[in-house]
């Protein structure tokens, strides 16, 4: 008996629904990607940063594909923007937007789709508390990379860029809309997987 074959296989929620392949995950990735594409455009518009349902489809994502798929797909979902694809929020695209206010934000869904990815392949996405905890941390993460970003473009347009300025920006408005997500995020999780045992014991 192999090491590999000795220790259980880390699991997330599309393992049990969809067979593993390299076809499959690439088409997991894409999936992904157009997700967080089609909650990008469910926005509420403020500058700098837009209220948008982003945040929802990374934590999803993230803990639907685990680690490497999760963040393979928000890097696919940051490149085709950059690159021109009209995905970013409110059908923005180009590297004026990653590289703008923004753009922390885009980088750090990759970095949280990782994070969420790697708790959910630990069953930190069964639970509601444990997955609370999870995609609340995912949200998280987003901030602690988009905020110094931003805070150093408030500074280029030549606007105040100091922590409190930076929050009411780029923190404040969001906590209230960043909670619900990831409140949804951990009621839709752990039902989904009940659902999927559940068919699991039917079956047997």
């Amino acid at each position: 008996m192999t090491l590999a074959t000795a220790l259980p296989a880390r699991s997330t929620l599309v393992d049990r629904v969809v067979p593993r392949s390299l076809i499959s995950d690439a088409a997991l990735v894409i999936a992904g990607t157009a997700l967080v594409a089609a909650l990008a455009q469910v926005a509420v518009p403020l500058w700098p940063v837009p209220v948008t349902g982003q945040t929802l489809a990374v934590l999803l994502v993230g803990a639907s594909l685990g680690a490497a798929r999760g963040a393979a797909s928000l890097g696919l979902y940051a490149l085709l923007g950059a690159i021109g694809l009209p995905i970013y929020s409110d059908a923005a695209s180009g590297w004026s937007v990653l590289v703008g206010p923004t753009g922390g934000y885009i980088i750090g869904f990759v970095l949280s789709a990782a994070i969420v990815g790697w708790a959910a392949e630990r069953r930190w996405d069964r639970g509601w508390l444990k997955a609370a905890v999870t995609f609340i941390g995912g949200s998280l993460v987003v901030f602690a990379v988009g905020l110094p970003w931003l805070s150093y473009s408030l500074g280029g347009f030549g606007l105040p860029n100091d922590l409190q300025a930076t929050l009411v920006a780029g923190f404040y408005p969001f906590i209230i809309g960043g909670l619900i997500k990831a409140a949804i995020a951990a009621a839709l999780l752990p039902a989904i997987w009940k659902a999927v045992e559940r068919n699991d014991r039917t079956e047997a």
